[in-house]
């Protein structure tokens, strides 16, 4: 009797790598006491983004002030089939910093379009924001496969291996490229460089250079869901290292350092207080007025954004803005490999 042929398994749609679990809540820990041991105190923006930090942002993005994430929609929107069309072929979209990832379907869909089926590498912070957005995703793809990692942005590149020929298109949307220092954001956009070939692409969002007020309000809105998003991560010390920080005894100050090109966003004791972090054995005294530092936010010009791009092995090949000019979606050519 001849042999019957192998029953063909159907591939996985859906892999999350969980690397984020690791060690992640030691290393929260020893962040959070060496900001807060610090002169002036720190906090990390990273550490913004568990659940409930993932949702407040994503309800900031519907507050007027902030209009970042509907310019950048704008674009994407408007502009999907010529990004996609820059990079033919292109049959793997990674997202770093996914959260979820609805403007990325504009992005997914012109792909699949263009391919017929893709495979989408989101990395987020956020393990359960990663499984929620996956789920999402692929009932409204059948023609999705999803390869996720649960990670910071450099755990999930010193992870990430392209082993075919075909072009990919890495995603940094949302601005995030202003959370970094300007000495870090070389170095970011080297370790990205790093991990492609020559020919992938990647497309950048960058906010631009505008009047104070508009920045500032958009740091800082007026029915207070920013402030909300930002004391959740004292929630969060209170809740994971025993620490009894008092949230509405501090308020958000969001200021335009004209001269640097940063929003400067602080947390800024109402009064004096002392709060007790049980977990790291640290007693904290705020002077009335004294600030955390949370984030910088960087902002730019094209010029900026073409320097950044040469000094770390991408040319910049096109940039698109939305109608008001706040806001550029900036689309870099990996060149030769960056030498060791």
């Amino acid at each position: 009797m001849a042999s019957q042929p192998p029953i063909e398994q159907p591939r996985r749609r859906l892999i999350i790598h969980d690397l984020a679990q690791r060690n992640g809540h030691v290393d929260f820990a020893k962040d959070i006491k060496r900001g807060l041991s610090s002169d002036p105190k720190y906090l990390f923006p990273k550490y913004l983004y568990d659940e409930l930090g993932s949702r407040l942002f994503e309800a900031i993005c519907e507050v007027d002030e902030y209009y970042l994430t509907r310019a950048e929609d704008e674009i994407l929107t408007t502009r999907a089939e010529e990004i996609v069309a820059s990079i033919p072929e292109c049959d793997r979209l990674i997202e770093l910093g996914s959260g979820s990832a609805e403007k990325t379907r504009k992005i997914i869909e012109a792909l699949i379009r263009q391919r017929g089926e893709l495979l989408f590498v989101p990395v987020d912070i956020s393990a359960s924001a990663l499984a929620e957005s996956s789920h999402s995703l692929l009932d409204s793809y059948p023609e999705l496969r999803i390869d996720a990692y649960a990670a910071d942005y450099f755990q999930a590149l010193d992870a990430l291996q392209l082993s075919d020929e075909k072009p990919v298109l890495v995603l940094f949307l949302g601005s995030n490229i202003g959370n970094f220092e300007p000495a870090e954001a070389l170095n970011f956009m080297q370790s990205i460089r790093r991990v492609l070939r020559p020919g992938d692409a990647l497309l950048l969002g960058a906010d631009l250079k505008k009047d104070r007020a508009v920045l500032e309000a958009a740091y800082d809105d007026s029915l207070g869901v920013t402030r909300s998003f930002i004391v959740n991560e004292l929630e969060r010390i209170n809740r994971e290292l025993g620490a009894n920080f008092d949230l509405w005894a501090f308020g958000l100050r969001s200021v335009y350092n004209e001269a640097l090109g940063r929003v400067e966003v602080n947390l800024e004791s109402l009064r004096p207080q002392a709060v007790e972090v049980r977990s790291l054995e640290l007693t904290l005294d705020f002077k009335a007025g004294e600030r955390i530092h949370v984030e910088n936010a960087y902002k730019f010009d094209l010029d900026d954004l073409r320097r950044l791009g040469n000094q770390s092995g991408f040319a910049l090949e096109r940039t698109w803005l939305d109608r008001k000019e706040r806001f550029s979606s900036n689309l870099f050519r990996a060149g030769e490999p960056l030498n060791a």
